[in-house]
């Protein structure tokens, strides 16, 4: 911007406010990007400070390597990634090939999980990432096994971690494994949590990105951050700060639950239990479905009439469909079911469904109708011969599994 100068070459009050003001409104757009369909941020203060002070903002989100990504994988966290990309942040994308072999994901064979998941894992988020109208040159990756490779201060950064935090909590954040707590499992489990945390520091990231169920190892992460001596993450003064963590919302699958009505009490555990599972096929919409397949899923899927609070199309709904202020539904129907309707908001499409106004078939046929629509550049993205082959491959490996 112009600045005016005084006689004395000082930068005029005016002109200091304006740029003041400007920077404000700069740090609240970008904030409200940030936040937006988060479920949680730990802290909120933390990172305004962070956008306040100029900080160079790095982010990750990691993926276990295990099997197809669904539209969690592909669609809520790559949109998520696309805010943090329009916000200006530095964003990388963690394949946890390390991670995968310790869960015994792809029959725990580091072989496969790197010369089959990993390349087809890529390209699923990159199809998602275009799903979601981003740039695929905007995608870095990071791969755990060449983040490791001859790095011995990465496992210094894994053994300050484990000093800094006790067995019982390492055993308390073995759910980030996908396992029940107190669950008995094979000492390399106990290993993933320290690991996990330890990729945060070692690749110097203050916004570390993942669903409510990472949760645990991102507040070890912020507990231990303080106490680092290898590795520790740096501020602009070379002050030790703690990583801001990003919770993202974990969609429902499309299954009826096994208790319905859903006590309100167990809302929010059942709600994790029935997110969506690569395990379960048809409670799961994966990133290379064909346009039958997602037609099918959702016109079979558990979607009560009246009911908002649980239900999994109202969920996809606003996080997959309703993502910003650009977002519509089409309903088609007839006149004598209230003809067709175009919902520019979720508040609206909830109050209409939650009111009896919006019929389950009529919301079923249009999020059908939706899902394919969105999915389109995911489709032609797995034309490309040498990417079809990697689906092939996947394809026939979990046959043979």
């Amino acid at each position: 911007m112009g600045h005016r100068i005084n006689s004395c070459g000082i930068l005029s009050l005016w002109d200091n406010k304006i740029f003041r003001l400007k920077m404000a409104k700069d740090v609240e757009t970008r904030l409200e990007l940030i936040k937006r369909n988060t479920e949680e941020i730990l802290v909120e203060e933390d990172l305004k400070k962070m956008l306040e002070s100029g900080e160079k903002l790095k982010h990750y989100i990691g993926f276990e390597i295990s099997g197809k990504p669904h539209l969690g994988h592909g669609l809520v966290c790559m949109s998520k990634v696309k805010d943090l990309v329009d916000a200006g942040i530095d964003c990388s994308i963690f394949l946890a090939d390390y991670h995968s072999w310790i869960n015994n994901k792809l029959g725990g064979d580091m072989d496969i999980i790197q010369k089959i998941g990993v390349p087809f894992f890529k390209e699923a988020l990159i199809a998602g990432y275009k799903c979601v109208g981003g740039n695929s040159k905007d995608l870095k990756f990071v791969l755990g096994s060449e983040l490791y490779h001859n790095n011995d201060k990465y496992w210094q950064t894994v053994i300050d971690i484990a000093k800094n935090t006790t067995l019982a909590r390492i055993q308390r954040s073995i759910t980030i494994a996908g396992r029940q707590e107190g669950e008995s499992v094979n000492f390399a489990i106990m290993m993933y949590p320290g690991m996990q945390v330890a990729d945060i520091f070692e690749m110097g990231i203050n916004i570390a990105h993942a669903g409510n169920d990472q949760r645990k190892a991102q507040v070890i992460a912020r507990d231990v951050a303080l106490q680092m001596k290898y590795s520790p993450l740096l501020n602009k003064k070379k002050e030790k700060i703690k990583p801001v963590a990003i919770h993202g919302h974990l969609i429902l699958g499309l299954q009826k639950p096994p208790v319905w009505p859903v006590p309100n009490e167990n809302m929010q555990e059942l709600w994790s239990q029935m997110k969506m599972s690569k395990s379960i096929p048809n409670s799961a919409i994966y990133m290379t479905d064909s346009e039958e397949e997602a037609r099918k899923k959702i016109m079979d899927a558990f979607c009560p009439e009246g009911e908002i609070n649980f239900n999994p199309l109202i969920d996809w709904a606003k996080y997959l469909v309703f993502i910003n202020n650009k977002s519509k539904l089409e309903v088609k129907r007839p006149e004598k079911f209230g003809g067709n309707k175009t919902y520019n908001s979720f508040e609206e499409l909830s109050e209409d469904f939650k009111n009896k106004k919006l019929h389950p078939l009529d919301l079923k046929t249009a999020m059908a109708e939706k899902i394919n629509q969105i999915l389109m550049p995911a489709r032609e993205h797995f034309a490309n011969p040498k990417f079809k082959k990697l689906k092939e491959e996947m394809d026939k490996l979990l046959i043979t599994r």
